[in-house]
């Protein structure tokens, strides 16, 4: 199941209102739950042996800084959408080290403009914009791990 097709699913599963699905198809497993009146989708690939993964380890002092600095920003201007990270990876600005980022600031985007990609578990998504505007700030640095939900990028409506 590629990225579009679960951001579908909560879609669907969001209209019909339920507050949780379960799904298997062959090696990959997927359950999406209501949190409040946003729908999580945790996905993960059935494997037949555990593998270890070093632990993830984040400066609480340094993420309350960068959550408080974009509030901060969003509060100044309520023109400004946030975008935010769909799922938790590692963020990347371009599709390769030697290649140019999608977006920089003061670009303009359209509906559907790749903004970044996100990789999770060996797979590369690309996050699309879902708003017409100009990029205004990013919000965290390539190659950085992000969370679900983390603000991403600042776009301004036009």
């Amino acid at each position: 199941m590629d990225f579009k097709q679960i951001q579908e699913l909560i879609r669907q599963v969001s209209k019909a209102g339920v507050s949780e699905v379960k799904i298997e198809q062959g090696d990959f497993k997927i359950t999406i739950k209501a949190k409040g009146s946003e729908y999580v989708a945790v996905a993960a690939p059935v494997l037949q042996q555990p593998i270890a993964a070093a632990p993830l380890v984040a400066s609480p002092v340094a993420e309350a800084s960068a959550t408080a600095t974009a509030e901060a920003i969003i509060a100044e201007n309520a023109k400004l959408i946030t975008v935010k990270s769909p799922m938790i990876g590692t963020f990347y600005r371009s599709s390769g080290p030697d290649k140019e980022p999608f977006v920089k600031v003061g670009d303009s985007v359209s509906k559907g403009d790749v903004l970044c990609i996100i990789e999770a578990m060996k797979l590369f998504n690309e996050i699309e914009s879902e708003h017409e505007g100009r990029i205004v700030k990013f919000l965290v640095d390539d190659a950085t791990p992000v969370e679900y939900d983390q603000p991403l990028f600042l776009i301004e409506k036009v």
